[in-house]
């Protein structure tokens, strides 16, 4: 098996209670909702894997260094 297919597995299941434990409740902002649970994550362990270098992060995740910046401002995870 790999990675991707068990990151593949991993959300499928967790969308599927999402859509169990609304109970006929309309959902809404699903995109997001799923973005916004997987972006931090992602960000937290690729930093730490480039030992906090920027540069070296961006490429990992095959982003623009500034996308990157972007990202971990808005997540609140650059050191001042």
């Amino acid at each position: 098996m790999s990675r991707q297919t068990g990151l593949d597995d991993a959300v499928a299941r967790s969308l599927e209670r999402y859509f169990n434990d609304l109970e006929g409740t309309q959902p809404s902002s699903i995109y997001d909702m799923v973005i916004q649970a997987v972006e931090r994550p992602m960000l937290e362990v690729v930093m730490r894997e480039a030992h906090g270098n920027q540069l070296r992060a961006s490429e990992m995740l095959g982003i623009n260094r500034n996308t990157l910046r972007k990202k971990l401002q808005q997540h609140g995870m650059l050191r001042s």
